[in-house]
């Protein structure tokens, strides 16, 4: 496993929001975390990338413990996250808001083979170039927080509601994106409230309410669950 995390408590203030969680994220799967607003994902996220610092529990990348370690050291080591508000520079153009993600982490693959490649993936981006980020749409922003976490060259990616308060016409072209970036071989856990923006490539699913997990298996598993369907579908 890529991604290992195991018996995870989480408390913001006085309030227990994760109990004790486990997730699994293998090499090279697409992993789903379905839950309504408010049920857990983006604590989960953000305490993976170290954002926030939970009461007990393992957080393992790559067999190593990382629970402890600052979001940056965490990057460094090869854990990519586009969040859920998206987070680009806003005085930056699109250029440089992914070819910064260059400057962060060196590897094997050059800077401009990165920046390449993040734009292959998302060839809209392409006349967005010296625009700001200030200055494209909100589904244009998703897009590019992406591919800026593309461009630092990760084993993983960690999306948050990637296609949340997107219009119809542009989640089959994210969609296609990430399935883009699965097939090259890279690791993707994504955090969604729709239950009906889970995509069809997803290996595995994982359902979160109040802080626990209450499913885990197939996506065809899960439609035969009514009980926990009822639940996530009542969050789409």
């Amino acid at each position: 496993m890529i991604l290992e995390v195991k018996n995870l408590n989480v408390y913001i203030k006085a309030s227990h929001i994760l109990r004790n969680v486990v997730v699994e994220v293998g090499e090279g799967e697409v992993v789903c975390l379905i839950g309504r607003n408010g049920a857990g994902k983006t604590t989960l996220l953000r305490s993976i990338m170290g954002f926030l610092k939970p009461e007990a529990g393992s957080i393992k990348f790559k067999g190593e413990e990382i629970k402890g370690l600052t979001p940056h050291e965490i990057a460094l080591k090869g854990v990519g996250f586009a969040p859920e508000e998206s987070e680009i520079f806003a005085d930056l153009t699109t250029f440089e808001n992914i070819e910064i993600a260059t400057w962060t982490r060196k590897t094997s693959r050059g800077p401009e083979e990165r920046i390449k490649l993040a734009y292959s993936v998302f060839p809209a981006l392409e006349r967005y170039r010296a625009r700001k980020g200030e200055q494209i749409s909100g589904g244009e922003r998703k897009m590019l927080s992406i591919a800026r976490a593309l461009a630092l060259d990760p084993d993983i990616l960690l999306l948050d509601e990637s296609f949340e308060g997107l219009s119809p016409a542009i989640i089959p072209q994210i969609a296609e994106s990430i399935h883009e970036i699965a097939k090259m071989g890279r690791s993707i856990f994504l955090a969604e409230s729709n239950i009906y923006h889970v995509p069809d490539f997803t290996d595995r699913l994982y359902v979160i309410e109040r802080g626990e997990i209450i499913f885990s298996g197939k996506p065809e598993e899960l439609i035969k669950d009514k009980a926990v369907l009822r639940i996530v579908a009542g969050a789409a």
